[in-house]
């Protein structure tokens, strides 16, 4: 990131059911046997083969000048570890978001999220020197899937989370 761009602080917030309702749900931890929840149906991995896996982030601080989208299929992120994270997202349907679109959420430990189709996101974002992720979208989702928007093109800014 060069020293020409100029900075746009966006504060990470709480995550709820009701906030984080435009970009996709919020997964906690329930009782085995459990009825199925509405808030698993929004899982959509049927347009290729399912990839579920650990993924492994080194050194992830809160700040990005792109923002991607996933228009085949939904993604669940989770952390390894009663660590919290964060994520910045952009609702789907928008071709190419604002800065005025983004918000950022601060994800607790033992907490998943899934992200509906054509949600814009960058992150997840952490203080930790590494961190893993579970990880679950399709098998060629960051080959065939991979939708950038230029923030700093767009705008000629990086976006800083703050309030992590």
């Amino acid at each position: 990131m060069t020293d020409t761009l100029t900075t746009r602080h966006l504060s990470a917030e709480p995550l709820t059911a009701s906030a984080f309702e435009p970009f996709g749900v919020l997964l906690t931890p329930m009782e085995d046997g459990t009825p199925f929840t509405a808030e698993e149906a929004v899982l959509d991995v049927s347009n290729g083969i399912p990839r579920f896996y650990l993924m492994h982030l080194d050194d992830k601080a809160p700040e990005f000048v792109r923002v991607t989208r996933h228009l085949e299929t939904t993604q669940t992120l989770m952390a390894v570890g009663d660590v919290e994270w964060t994520i910045a997202v952009a609702a789907p349907g928008i071709e190419e978001p604002t800065l005025d679109d983004l918000r950022a959420f601060r994800i607790p430990p033992r907490t998943a999220i899934t992200m509906r189709k054509g949600t814009w996101h960058a992150g997840p974002f952490f203080a930790e020197p590494s961190m893993d992720f579970v990880n679950l979208e399709l098998d060629d989702t960051n080959v065939s899937d991979h939708h950038n928007h230029r923030l700093d093109d767009a705008y000629g800014v990086r976006v800083v989370i703050v309030g992590e």
